[in-house]
């Protein structure tokens, strides 16, 4: 059948359907459209025009151009790529999918544009340094220009953000409302202030504490609010134990008021001693962190020993039943709310990359798959760096009988093969192997290469280190002591340079060789140093102080090298470096909290405490610039220099706060320079900092250590090294990290010590692979091997996304998905 219509095409697509051709309008120019399954011909004359039709989710446009069908495939290479992107980083924004959209998102997810908005962050939270309580005080006009610059820049993304994603999603986002109202808020601040201040009048800034929201709510750190949705969603649950905990403190301090307050004691300072209820309540509480101990109890204990039994059967319930039974309830807590965020990534995880193979899935007999010369396409959209042996590889693991395709199943752990860091080892001469191969090869040259090797060599070296460090502990004015100091020096040069002559120099070097480096600099920087001293006190008679900290520094850091030659010391190192990058996730949140509470601080305690040099003896110094301080411990203690006067110092009290050592004194000291409802500040900034986010933070710590010091390697990578030992390109990762190949390895990964290595490297040629040290790109990626065992298998099937994206804790729980089963 043969039709003349004169239409405009149109390709409907959302953010999870495949486009689809209507027709509609009147145009001139003609193009022949062929359906075989339909056994339909049709003419159309088309004039390609950007209308787009929303969807569900989103909505496309076809591309301005008269082939349609060539450039609606790479459209769909295009926003595949971005599903498994968005997969691959657990991205959960549900974006528009027209071409100038999936372009824009692209962009929007560059990594330059996520600088962009992480510096004027930065710049915006580090305004209040320069704000008055100011640590380097700049004009209002300076800083208010700052802070008008880094809103407009953030007005800019949140109008990129909204130009990605539907209208719709986009005003339902409280995240975006979030940082419009305080764009508004703070606008209005400042143009209050301003004026205020054209006045000479005293205002206070207070959208300063409005500030971290910026660092919250900006899509790109989902890490930090689902740190923040675990503290909310913990609350629930532990206001049980919370009303638990006030009730003993509120029942202990009527039986303290009624055993001690009519008895006429006194406290050391001369006040009346458990007389008023509230300050009870107070010293009660503040016993819970043991920072007021035993001093709360001496009066009563003077008075009586018999009454320390109060004190003693106070702190045992309540310090350290009631406390641990927080903390136990925080952790459970929190760890079944955050499997439960684990549980909806992986679900949208799988929705993603099911989308994404039925953009590039072609039927092959009786199943849909995508071919491999796609699948290839994709990997180098997707990681543009990734190299073709590295390519190779994956996709080798992905198509398990090498057909040139790769099935369903397999497509959906694209995102997790690409997220496990394959290391390429590539086997190579040594340099003087090559230029002097009769010298490098000689018997003598030999015996060098297999006595460092050896592990005796290694154990000598840390022989020598802990002799180094007796010598260290000794008076350094004794002249043999100073000038074995050059002994020890030159034994580590030469410790240096036998391991360059006999490893393979960049291997030695490599990017990923932490230890290697940090041991070269610091012998080569304490060699200058010892150097530059001995110069200065040769050429003019004295010590410069500065070096001489230096050269002390750089010699008690170097027996940090201990960690290097024990293993299980490098173990639990390694660990804490893997799961350093995913702490930042709570550094970020502690960050947070700690803001809010000193731009709180400094507008209420600024100017109360003045810090004097020790030397100064007048009795404003003696009182810390307060006559309020008079008498008291705070003055006596001379805390002066812990004060609200700038964000530095602040910060500094908040930390001194989070220790809670001298909690009561340092509120105490500020309740008399204020009012003693400012405890209140003190005792708030405790039961968030103190009891909820550090308790989440060791929950979170505990979790995540026992995962990664397990070093149990997940389906996708127990895959991948399969199949490395398969094709025989494989190297196990123990014979790196003890160094064995290392005279001919340019390994990217892994200590060296070791011996046995001539055998191997004859053995071994070309490029090889192992997967590198268990180093996670992201905290979602630790979170999903943290839970990967306890979600079930078998629990995978397709769900709709508007139940995903409503899925609560108290859902039944639908099966979870898994690596191997993901299909």
């Amino acid at each position: 059948m043969l039709w003349e219509l004169k239409t405009t095409a149109l390709a409907v697509t959302s953010a999870f359907h495949r486009p689809r051709l209507l027709f509609q309008g009147f145009n001139k120019v003609p193009l022949r459209i062929v359906i075989p399954a339909l056994r339909i011909h049709v003419t159309l004359k088309p004039l390609f025009e950007f209308k787009e039709v929303k969807g569900a989710y989103g909505s496309a446009s076809l591309w301005n151009s008269p082939c349609p069908g060539e450039h609606l495939e790479e459209q769909d290479l295009l926003l595949a790529a971005a599903y498994v992107s968005d997969a691959q980083y657990n991205r959960n924004v549900p974006f528009k999918t027209s071409p100038q959209a999936i372009r824009l998102y692209y962009f929007y997810n560059h990594w330059t544009m996520r600088g962009v908005t992480y510096f004027f962050i930065c710049v915006d939270l580090s305004l209040a340094l320069f704000e008055e309580p100011a640590l380097f005080p700049l004009p209002f006009l300076v800083t208010s220009i700052a802070e008008v610059l880094c809103l407009t820049v953030f007005l800019g993304r949140l109008v990129h953000f909204a130009k990605v994603t539907p209208q719709m999603v986009f005003w339902k986002d409280t995240k975006n409302i979030c940082i419009m109202v305080t764009i508004v808020l703070t606008l209005m601040d400042l143009i209050v202030s301003g004026s205020l201040e054209t006045a000479n009048i005293h205002s206070v800034r207070w959208s300063r504490a409005l500030r971290p929201v910026f660092l919250v709510n900006f899509p790109e750190s989902r890490q930090i609010r689902r740190a923040f949705r675990s503290v909310r969603n913990t609350l629930p649950d532990i206001l049980c134990v919370s009303l638990l905990l006030l009730l003993s403190v509120l029942l202990f301090s009527l039986m303290g008021w009624k055993l001690f307050g009519g008895r006429g004691l006194r406290t050391v300072e001369g006040a009346p001693y458990f007389t008023d209820i509230l300050e009870i309540v107070f010293e009660l509480y503040v016993l819970v962190t043991t920072a007021n101990s035993p001093d709360v109890m001496m009066p009563a204990y003077d008075f009586n020993w018999w009454y320390s039994l109060f004190f003693i059967t106070y702190t045992i319930i309540n310090t350290y039943i009631f406390m641990s039974v927080f903390l136990a309830v925080v952790y459970n807590n929190y760890r079944k709310h955050l499997k439960d965020e684990i549980r909806k990534l992986a679900y949208l995880k799988h929705h993603k990359m099911t989308e994404a193979f039925n953009l590039l899935k072609v039927k092959m007999g009786t199943e849909f798959v995508v071919k491999e010369a796609q699948w290839k396409q994709l990997a180098k959209v997707v990681a543009p760096d990734i190299s073709t042996s590295h390519l190779e590889l994956l996709l080798k693991v992905s198509d398990e009988g090498q057909k040139g395709y790769v099935d369903k199943m397999n497509f959906l752990r694209v995102a997790d093969l690409l997220n496990i860091q394959v290391v390429a080892i590539n086997i190579k001469r040594h340099p003087l192997e090559a230029g002097v191969p009769r010298v490098y090869r000689s018997p003598a040259s030999r015996l060098v290469q297999e006595m460092v090797r050896h592990r005796t060599f290694v154990w000598v070296y840390d022989g020598i280190i802990l002799i180094n460090t007796i010598f260290i502990a000794l008076d350094e004015k004794n002249p043999f002591i100073s000038n074995a100091e050059w002994l020890f020096l030159s034994l580590y040069v030469i410790e240096i340079l036998l391991k360059l002559y006999t490893y393979e120099p960049r291997a030695y070097f490599g990017r990923k060789q932490f230890w290697n480096w940090f041991d070269t600099l610091i012998i080569i920087t304490a060699l200058v140093a010892t150097v530059a001293n001995t110069t200065i006190q040769s050429a003019r008679k004295y010590n410069s102080q500065q070096v001489l900290d230096i050269v002390m520094i750089l010699r008690i850091l170097r027996l940090l090298r201990v960690i290097v030659s024990i293993q299980r010391f490098r173990v639990i190192v390694t660990t804490l470096i893997n799961i350093g990058p995913t702490m930042l996730t709570f550094g970020g949140l502690v960050l947070v909290v700690y803001y809010v509470f000193a731009i709180i601080g400094m507008e209420v305690f600024h100017g109360k405490v003045h810090f004097f040099d020790p030397n100064y003896t007048t009795p404003e110094a003696l009182v810390c610039g307060n006559p309020a301080l008079k008498d008291s411990a705070f003055a006596r203690g001379r805390y002066c220099r812990n004060n609200f006067n700038d964000l530095a110092s602040t910060f500094i009290v908040l930390m001194e706060l989070t220790v809670v050592n001298h909690f009561l004194l340092l509120a105490e000291g500020f309740a008399l320079v204020t009012h003693q409802a400012a405890k209140l500040y003190f005792i708030s900034f405790h039961v968030v900092t103190v009891i909820l986010v550090v308790n989440i933070f060791i929950s979170f710590i505990l979790e995540a250590f026992f995962v990664a010091y397990s070093l149990e390697k997940s389906e996708v990578e127990t895959a991948i090294e399969k199949k490395i030992q398969e094709l025989g390109i494989g190297i196990q990762a123990e014979d790196v990290e003890d160094g064995k190949l290392v005279g001919n390895v340019d390994a990217k990964d892994g200590g060296f010590s070791g011996d046995d290595g001539d055998d191997k490297r004859k053995a071994l040629k070309g490029l090889y692979f192992r997967i590198a040290s268990r180093k996670y790109r992201t905290a979602d990626t630790l979170l999903q091997q943290m839970f990967e065992s306890e979600i079930d298998p078998e629990d995978e099937a397709p769900r709709p996304l508007d139940e995903i994206l409503n899925f609560v804790p108290c859902d039944v729980y639908p099966k979870s998905p898994s690596f191997e089963n993901s299909a």
